[in-house]
């Protein structure tokens, strides 16, 4: 029997019980639980079998609730939560007290967003806790952005996944914090470094950190499909190295054929970053169940989204 659900009150009722469920946003699909329920936040560390280092997302309904989850909102922050929310960014803020530690590794920090998800928007509305969300996969795997790869990872392990379809922009949030006055990305994400910059000037990326990370998504290792998978931006060549296995080809928009590729997806024919990156993920998934011996990704512009794309590809092919 499918998990799967548009029973939005089915959804209030086990969140209410402290119980999981997995929800849809604009970027990837979370797995949610009441931030202020231990046995809710220890449920989402289990089930991803995600490490207690690695601090959660607070999702909440709209702008004035942010009073009741941070201490301060530095003038960056301002701007650039007017700017994009409802949206995918997430500002790292100083956190109130009454943020349970379990929350944030133990930091005096909270990451914190409005998804721009009509579903969710709507189900935030009509609880009476905001809700922990990291993407709903097990550690280390391929995000999910239909409710279908939800099911597939935990169809056995919880109640319910509320559907609200694909998920438009098919990777995380941009994370961004705050240091000394200056912007930090902590995370490349689905709004690109150009964009932050028009509306806060520089900003740097620290987007890596393996030990006590920030931000979720700074670990070096993430986002990878079982198959082993190499990123080239030179896939003739590549494609040489591998003859003889069975190969995945996953390219921006070059129609390479090569009767050594077994399986091929291509994320834009027009060229289109965000098309690109709202297909990234599924593209990865239909990869990995092909019994493929390697997937050969190509590399992306590194520009705009491109260099977000290219922070994931990166990653799932770390070994």
């Amino acid at each position: 029997m499918s998990i799967i659900s548009k029973d939005i009150s089915k959804a209030i009722t086990l969140l209410n019980n402290e119980e999981l469920v997995a929800i849809p946003t604009e970027t990837v699909y979370g797995l949610a639980g009441n931030i202020y329920s231990k046995k809710a936040i220890n449920a989402i560390f289990k089930t991803k079998k995600r490490p207690l280092f690695n601090p959660l997302i607070v999702h909440i309904p709209n702008i004035d609730y942010l009073e009741a989850i941070v201490a301060e909102v530095p003038e960056k922050a301002r701007r650039l939560a007017n700017a994009f929310w409802p949206g995918p960014i997430t500002l790292v803020l100083k956190k109130k007290p009454t943020i349970p530690d379990l929350i944030t590794a133990g930091k005096t920090t909270v990451a914190v967003r409005i998804p721009n998800h009509p579903m969710t928007l709507e189900l935030l509305s009509k609880l009476d806790f905001p809700l922990a969300a990291p993407s709903a996969n097990p550690f280390n795997r391929i995000s999910p952005t239909t409710a279908q790869h939800v099911e597939g990872y935990f169809k056995n392990e919880i109640k319910m996944v509320l559907d609200g379809g694909p998920c438009q922009k098919g990777i995380e949030s941009t994370i961004i914090g705050f240091e000394n006055g200056e912007s930090i990305v902590y995370r490349l994400g689905s709004t690109s470094i150009e964009d932050l910059e028009a509306v806060v000037g520089k900003v740097e990326i620290k987007n890596k950190k393996e030990a006590a990370p920030e931000a979720p998504g700074m670990l070096e290792r993430h986002y990878a499909p079982k198959t082993k998978t190499v990123l080239t931006s030179h896939l003739t060549e590549t494609l040489e190295d591998y003859k003889g296995l069975r190969i995945g080809l996953l390219t921006y928009n070059d129609i390479l054929n090569d009767d050594a590729i077994d399986f091929k997806i291509v994320l834009s024919e027009s060229k289109n970053l965000e098309e690109a990156a709202s297909k990234l993920y599924d593209a990865l998934h239909q990869l990995d169940l092909q019994n493929l011996d390697i997937i050969i990704a190509e590399q992306l512009p590194d520009y705009g989204l491109g260099k977000s794309i290219n922070d994931r590809l990166f990653r799932a092919t770390k070994s």
